[in-house]
Parts: C-alpha cells; structure tokens; sequence
C-alpha cells in the first residue's frame, strides 16, 4: 500500500513538471512546422517526425500498446499503420472527411490520457479507438502525397517512420519494467501525461 501511494504521488508530482516544462516551450504549439518537400521514400520517412501532432500521437499509440502487452503490442500498431494507409488512400481518392485537424489534435489528447490513465479497453475497441485516428492522420499526410510512383515511395517512407515510432513507443514500458520492475511503469504514465498535456497545448496554441 505504501509502495502504491508513493508511486501515486511521483506520477502527480511528474505530471505537474510536465505541464510546467510544456508551458516553457511554447513552439510545440505549432502543430505543423512545415513538412519540406513531400516526394520520395526520405521526404516521407522524415514527413512524421516534422509535426508534433503526429509524432506525439504515433509514439502514444506505441506506449499504450506496450502498457496492455500480449497480442496488443503488435495488433494496435498494425491497426494504425493499417488504416493510415486507408487514411492516405482516401485522400489521395479525393474523399474529403470533415474536422481532419481538430481530429488530429484529438488525438494527442486523448492518446495520451489512455497512457497515463493505463487504461485498458477490449482489444477490440482499443484497435478501433486507434484506427479512428489513425484515419485522420493518414488523410492529412495523403492529402500532401504527389501523385506516381514519387507518391508511393512518399507513403511507404512515412508508414516506416509510423511503424518505427510506434515501436518505440512499445519498448518504453518494456524498458521500465527490465530496468526496475512493475513500480517504474508509473514513469510510461508519466509520458503519456506530458504527451496530453503537449496535446492540449497544441489544441491552445
């Protein structure tokens, strides 16, 4: 009991110093800082990491899947991935889909509740709550996407990076817990406090 309370108190102690190092950094709040050119494998691996919003939420997605482990930890990012491209597909087919950047921002936000709540849905629903966003997210990038093989080249350069992040994101919980067992998991919460807080400042901003 002691042990939890203490933990409890670190992530509310965390939680207040991530909000207070977010405030002290006021460029996060440029969701989308410019991308650069937006054609070729490279241009695409590097579009994610050039957006707040999506670098956030990717790794997000990744934290949260390694919270849950089991099957989750390669279900839900393939489940991201998976619909990105069916994201980038529909923007590339001229399909418009309404409130994409609040959405987006939506997603930091609540992605990041989910991690620092360690929140636990069915399988399911969890997959589904990340292909809703990751829909979003991969319009946004298709709707930039050149068209030809540039444009092909462009998309599987930034569902590589996705993946990557993701990825890292898995590894976090898996690194606290190697590194000093279950009770260091509360800093994986701690991270996706700071990512809702990054998410609401970019919502703010």
């Amino acid at each position: 009991m002691i042990g939890r309370k203490r933990n409890d108190g670190v992530f509310a102690w965390g939680a207040g110093l991530a909000m207070a190092c977010v405030a002290l950094f006021p460029a996060i709040a440029r969701a989308h800082p410019g991308h650069g050119a937006t054609h070729g494998f490279a241009n695409g691996f590097v579009h994610p990491l050039l957006g707040w919003d999506h670098l956030l939420a990717m790794v997000a997605v990744g934290i949260w899947a390694g919270q849950r482990g089991g099957r989750a930890r390669w279900i839900l990012p393939a489940a991201f991935v998976a619909a990105m491209a069916i994201g980038g597909v529909l923007a590339r087919a001229g399909f418009a889909l309404p409130g994409i950047e609040a959405g987006i921002l939506a997603s930091v936000l609540v992605l990041g509740a989910l991690v620092a709540g360690a929140v636990r849905l069915p399988l399911a629903a969890s997959a589904a709550v990340i292909a809703a966003f990751a829909i979003l997210h991969g319009h946004a990038h298709g709707s930039e996407m050149p068209p030809g093989a540039s444009g092909a080249a462009f998309g599987l350069g930034f569902s590589t990076a996705t993946a990557l992040l993701h990825g890292i994101g898995v590894a976090v919980p898996l690194l606290l817990q190697r590194l000093g067992g279950p009770s260091r998991l509360a800093w994986a919460r701690l991270a996706g406090a700071a990512i809702g807080v990054a998410g609401l400042v970019l919502v703010l901003g």
